[in-house]
């Protein structure tokens, strides 16, 4: 009976993590909207259009932007050569991101143990081992947080990274690697840092661990290669002509959006403390374990940034999570004794039911929310709605006034607006455009001043819900054209 039960927990793992598998292939039918969706898919119209110079993606203005990255860039010449629509293309880097990440997962696991059932558990401790409270955000790959991200650059360079870590781990080893291999590395690095760069300090730590842990040491030939490797790399990102990389270092404006990050750290990642536990009998086994300096390499900036209000160095915090989650996966097998191993596995897989549980509504994106059963509809949240209605009606290159929140999804349809919807560090007048927008929809503006405003920006159309103020609904200057969920409304410009 002992010997039948491994088996038949081996396939168990497999099945639920192709089932996982199969769960987000369907999502990405679905791609749900929710977050940055709408900045990349801009992104990829300002380059289908102009590819050499594509400007700002948000705003009319001719500005470099870091969303003009290698993959985006790859994604861009897609759209334009095929002339497939932007949500189809977006649909492709999920699909591309989706098949990085899994086989990265299973490529770096496959580095550290040659257990079968290691690579899907692994899977599983990334998508299910975060808190008892669904926690969304770019670069952290929790189920439901993946389901919403999937199309984005951060899910392709957290694939990337995993290949990356891997593949710098087997260059470690005795055999080594030659040049090529270390250049090899080095580009591949500088294309995850210009893909997300918050991801590429991830990888960046990940990469520092590999090299601080390896065993053996590296001799100092390997050490000659690693430097160039990292040469060729900063080379590479000092020449990206679509932005300077280097000039992202001094960029603010960062610290208010990522508080969030610091805050209900149990309820988002406490099930994460399970792995948390696996890295101290790693430590124990061997104190230059590498996803243990990983760990400790996020955890340190990570902290850092909450005790000097950097709350931006939270995006870190994938560093603190994926060792932890890999760790977690990897012990099952290789804690000491059979019944240490036993205990740890009980208390793992009871982790992964509470992961599943917590993120059960991700169903949602994949079957009608009445088909669900009541306690899994109860946690579905539906996706943004866009604003297909409104493209309908606004030409491509068209400036709309709108408020923060229409201003990050009505871009990715073609038109500009008057502020972005994201702070930009390299939009000069982005003050100004805030306050513009601000102005315009202040309750004692004079219509005067809003007439001026709409004139300033080669303002075409307004989109406003009821109440939101601005130039009133029977304006002379303005024509009610269209009407959107909840009551929005579009207008054209058409006098002053």
């Amino acid at each position: 009976m002992r010997v039948a039960t491994k088996p038949v927990i081996r396939g168990a793992v497999w099945a639920a993590a192709s089932l996982l598998v199969v769960l987000l292939l369907l999502v990405i039918v679905r791609l749900p909207w929710a977050g940055d969706l709408g900045i990349h898919a801009a992104t990829i119209e300002r380059l289908r259009h102009h590819l050499a110079a594509p400007g700002n993606p948000l705003v009319d203005a001719d500005t470099p932007s870091p969303y003009y990255s290698p993959w985006m860039l790859l994604l861009g010449c897609l759209a334009k050569v095929t002339g497939l629509g932007t949500f189809v293309v977006l649909r492709v880097a999920a699909l591309a991101g989706l098949g990085l990440l899994v086989t990265g997962v299973v490529h770096l696991v496959r580095t550290f143990s040659a257990r079968r059932a290691a690579p899907p558990l692994a899977l599983l401790c990334l998508v299910l081992l975060w808190g008892p409270a669904v926690f969304n955000w770019s670069g952290f790959p929790g189920l439901n947080s993946l389901a919403l991200t999937i199309a984005y650059p951060s899910t392709f360079a957290l694939g990337l990274s995993f290949h990356f870590w891997a593949l710098l781990r087997k260059a470690l080893r005795k055999e080594g690697g030659g040049w090529p291999v270390f250049l090899g590395l080095g580009l591949l690095w500088a294309v995850i840092l210009l893909s997300h760069q918050f991801t590429g300090v991830v990888a960046s730590f990940g990469g520092l661990a590999m090299m601080l842990g390896a065993r053996p040491r590296p001799s100092r030939a390997v050490l000659v290669r690693s430097a160039g490797g990292v040469a060729l790399g900063t080379v590479l990102l000092g020449l990206w002509p679509y932005y300077s990389f280097f000039g992202l270092f001094g960029a603010g404006g960062l610290e208010q959006i990522h508080r969030s990050l610091y805050r209900d750290l149990l309820p988002h990642f406490g099930l994460a403390l399970v792995g948390v536990a696996a890295l101290v009998l790693r430590f124990r086994r061997d104190r230059r374990d590498e996803l243990v300096l990983f760990f400790l390499f996020g955890a340190v900036v990570f902290a850092a940034g909450g005790l000097s209000g950097h709350y931006s160095w939270g995006r870190v915090l994938p560093a603190v999570l994926i060792p932890a989650q890999l760790a977690a996966a990897l012990d099952v097998f290789e804690s000491g004794r059979a019944g240490v191993r036993r205990v740890f596995a009980g208390l793992l897989g009871a982790a992964l039911l509470v992961g599943a549980w917590t993120q059960a509504g991700t169903l949602g994106y994949v079957v009608p929310r009445d088909a669900l059963p009541t306690p899994v509809a109860a946690k579905y949240r539906p996706p943004w709605p866009g604003y297909k209605w409104l493209a309908q009606e606004v030409r491509y290159g068209d400036v709309v006034m709108a408020k923060t929140f229409p201003s990050r999804q009505i871009p990715a349809y073609g038109p500009y607006t008057v502020a972005p919807g994201y702070p930009d560090f390299f939009l000069p007048d982005q003050e100004q455009r805030v306050t513009a927008v601000r102005d315009y929809f202040a309750a004692g503006t004079a219509r005067a001043e809003r007439l001026d405003i709409l004139r300033r920006y080669g303002v075409r159309w307004v989109v406003a819900y009821p109440g939101d103020g601005g130039l009133r609904a029977d304006d002379p200057a303005l024509r009610r054209v269209a009407t959107g969920p909840r009551g929005q409304v579009l207008y054209e410009v058409v006098g002053g």
